[in-house]
């Protein structure tokens, strides 16, 4: 594993933690489709399937993490949700979401992880 993977994977480490104790339950991390791409993780938030993108930054050397989803990326990232529901039996009766996490390791200091709900 390369730095880079390994920094994404312990994004996505804080944000699988943050989802679970938000009451979430973890469905399944690294879902892929073929050729069609990778869904970071997929929780149960009560009766709603979500979707979550993860994006990891270090502090000071790119954008915001939370600035690294194109519609380009949120238009995919519908596509496989939808992908997911039809390998899996349906949609849920709550509907499905998409949510992003953004993970920002700072030089010092704990990890910020910030949460935003229905992005797409």
């Amino acid at each position: 594993m390369n730095a880079r993977e390994a920094l994404g994977k312990y994004g996505e480490d804080l944000a699988a933690r943050r989802l679970a104790e938000a009451g979430m339950t973890i469905l399944e991390r690294n879902w892929r489709s073929g050729r069609s791409g990778e869904i970071d993780i997929v929780a149960r938030d009560g009766d709603a399937l979500v979707v979550c993108e993860v994006k990891t930054r270090r502090g000071g050397r790119y954008e915001h993490p939370m600035a690294a989803v194109t519609h380009e990326k949120a238009a995919r990232l519908r596509a496989l949700a939808e992908h997911w529901i039809q390998a899996h039996g349906g949609a849920p009766p709550g509907g499905v979401r998409i949510d992003l996490i953004g993970v920002l390791l700072p030089h010092r200091g704990a990890p910020s992880v910030e949460h935003a709900r229905g992005v797409a």
